[in-house]
C-alpha cells in the first residue's frame, strides 16, 4: 500500500526525470559500445564469432546499464518541509531524521537505494515509508529476485537454488537466503491459507460459479518427511523401542474426469489436478481438503468421489467432511492385505501363495464379493496365534470396508478404483523435495516449502505474487 511519504519522495523523483533518462540513455549506449569494440576487434583478430561469449557478454552489458538506471531511480531525496512527518502505528507521527542508504541486490544486479529515514520519538520506532512503497521493507534482496529465490527454493535443494541463479539469471546469492526468502513466501501462504480454512469452518465461502463438473475427485494419502531431532521428542518410532525420526505429512489431491476410454476404464482431465498438504493432525487436514474440493467445485459436482487406502483417518474425515460421496478403498492396497494373509499362511512358497491369490482376489475381492471374503477368511483354522490374529485383523480390514469396495459397481459407473494419482504426488510433490538424501527439516520449514510448492504446481503462484503487490 502506498504511504503519504512515499509517494511525496516518488514525485520529487519524476521531477528529475529528464536528467535521469538521459544518464540511462548514457549509461547503456556506453556499455553497448564497449562490447560491440570488443567483439568487432575479436572477430578482427581470429576471423570467427562466438555466440555463446557474446550473448554472455550482451547480457552482463544491459544487466549493468540497467543496474546503473536503476541506482539512478532509487535516490530519494530530503522530503519537503511540508512532508516531514509520517503516522506511526502507535498513533503519533514520525519526525523526519536523515537520508540514508542500503544496498538492494535487483534482478539486473546490485544497486544502493537512498531514502528518507523517520523516527517516533514516542515509541522510538524507526520507519523507511519508500521501503514499503517499494515491497523491500527488512530486507535486501528486490521483489523480483525473492520470487526468484521462492520459485527455485520449492522445485530444488536450497544451494541448486543458487547454483540455478547464478547461471540463469546471473545473480549471486547464498545458499542461506535462498532458504530464507522461499520459507518466508512460503509461511506467509501458508498464513493466507489458515485465513481461508477459518473462513471455510465459519461457513464464509465464496460462491462457485460456473458449469457442472461431472466427476469430481478427492484423494487422500501420508508420507514420511525426514525432521530434525526436536520435532520427533517423545514421539514413538515404526520400530518398537526406537525414536521416530520423521513426520507424516498428509497430502491430498483433487482433479475431475469427464470420460473414459474404449474399455471402458477412466481417463483423468489433463491438468485438471491440484494439491494441498502439511505436516498436521488428522482434524486439521480435513478442513484443509475440504478448503481445496470446495475451491475446485465441489458444491457443483454432480457425482463426487473419494479414494483412499484403509487408513481410519481418511474415512473419519470423510464421514465428516464429505458425507454422501461415493467411498473407495484404493484396489490394489486391498490387495496387499489380501496378500499378507497369503504370505502368512504360504511362507516363502510362491507357487501356493499364487494359487491361493487366484481364488481369493480374482474370484472374490475384484468381484465385491466380500462379506464371502471374509467368511473363508474367518474360517482359517490355525494353532498358530499370531496368524491368528493377523488373519483376524484382515477379516475385520475388509468387513469395515465391504461397501467401499464394490469394484464391479465402481467400474461399471466407469470411475477410477486405484489411488494411483495421490500415491504419485506423495514421490512428485513431498519426496523428490523434502525426502532428498541427507535432508533434515523443521516442520514449520518443510510447510512452507510444501504449500509453496504446491502452490507453484497448482499454477497459483503467480495470482498470489499478484495478490500480495496489491495487498
Amino acid at each position: 500500500m502506498s504511504t503519504p511519504s512515499g509517494r511525496a519522495a516518488t514525485r520529487r523523483l519524476d521531477r528529475t526525470g529528464k536528467k535521469t533518462a538521459a544518464a540511462i540513455h548514457q549509461e547503456v549506449a556506453r556499455e553497448i559500445n564497449q562490447l560491440l569494440g570488443r567483439v568487432f576487434v575479436q572477430r578482427h583478430k581470429d576471423g570467427r564469432t562466438d555466440l555463446q561469449a557474446i550473448e554472455s557478454a550482451m547480457r552482463a552489458a544491459l544487466h549493468q546499464a540497467g543496474a546503473v538506471a536503476l541506482n539512478e531511480l532509487l535516490q530519494f531525496v530530503a522530503p519537503a518541509a511540508d512532508q516531514r512527518q509520517s503516522p506511526c502505528p502507535c498513533g503519533h507521527h514520525a519526525q523526519y531524521q536523515e537520508v540514508r542508504s542500503k544496498p538492494v541486490l535487483t534482478i539486473v544486479g546490485p544497486v544502493r537505494l537512498s531514502r528518507p529515514y523517520y523516527l517516533c520519538s514516542r515509541c522510538h520506532v524507526g520507519q523507511f515509508p519508500v521501503d514499503v512503497e517499494l515491497d523491500i521493507e527488512n530486507t535486501e534482496f528486490s521483489p523480483g529476485v525473492r520470487r526468484m529465490q521462492a520459485l527455485v527454493g520449492q522445485q530444488v535443494p536450497f544451494d541448486r537454488g543458487r547454483e540455478q541463479m547464478q547461471i540463469l539469471a546471473g545473480l549471486e546469492v547464498t545458499t542461506k537466503s535462498v532458504e530464507r526468502t522461499a520459507e518466508a513466501i512460503g509461511d506467509d501462504i501458508v498464513q493466507r491459507e489458515q485465513e481461508e480454512i477459518q473462513k471455510a469452518l465459519q461457513l464464509d465461502l465464496p460462491v462457485i460459479t460456473g458449469e457442472p463438473i461431472p466427476i469430481l475427485y478427492v484423494q487422500m494419502d501420508g508420507t514420511g518427511v525426514p525432521v530434525v531431532k526436536k520435532e520427533t521428542a517423545g514421539r514413538q518410532g515404526k520400530t518398537e523401542g526406537l525414536p521416530a525420526h520423521t513426520r507424516e505429512a498428509k497430502l491430498g489431491c483433487v482433479f475431475t474426469q469427464t470420460t473414459w476410454d474404449r474399455e471402458g476404464y477412466a481417463i483423468r482431465d489433463s491438468d485438471s489436478t491440484t494439491y494441498t498438504g502439511a505436516i498436521e493432525t488428522a482434524v486439521e487436514f480435513g478442513k484443509r481438503i475440504y478448503r481445496e474440493a470446495w475451491k475446485r467445485g465441489w458444491s457443483r459436482a454432480k457425482k463426487k468421489v473419494v479414494i483412499g487406502d484403509g487408513a481410519e483417518w481418511i474415512w473419519n474425515l470423510v464421514a465428516e467432511h464429505f458425507p454422501g460421496a461415493i467411498q473407495i478403498v484404493d484396489l490394489y492396497h486391498a490387495r496387499q492385505h489380501l496378500w499378507e494373509v497369503a504370505r502368512q499362511l504360504y511362507p516363502h512358497e510362491d507357487v501356493k501363495q499364487k494359487a491361493w491369490m487366484k481364488v481369493h482376489q480374482k474370484r472374490l475381492l475384484d468381484k465385491g464379493k466380500i462379506e464371502k471374503l471374509v467368511g473363508l477368511l474367518r474360517s482359517i483354522d490355525t494353532a498358530n496365534p499370531q496368524m491368528a490374529e493377523k488373519i483376524c485383523t484382515e477379516a475385520d480390514y475388509f468387513e469395515r470396508n465391504a461397501e467401499r469396495m464394490r469394484y464391479p459397481k465402481f467400474r461399471r459407473q466407469h470411475l477410477f478404483v486405484g489411488s494411483g494419482v495421490i500415491e504419485a504426488a506423495c514421490k512428485t510433490v513431498i519426496g523428490s523435495r523434502l525426502k532428498q538424501s541427507g535432508m533434515f527439516w523443521t516442520v514449520r520449514g518443510a510447510n512452507a516449502i510444501l504449500a509453496l510448492r504446491c502452490s507453484h504446481l497448482n499454477d497459483r503462484f503467480e495470482d498470489y505474487w499478484e495478490e500480495r503487490r496489491a495487498a
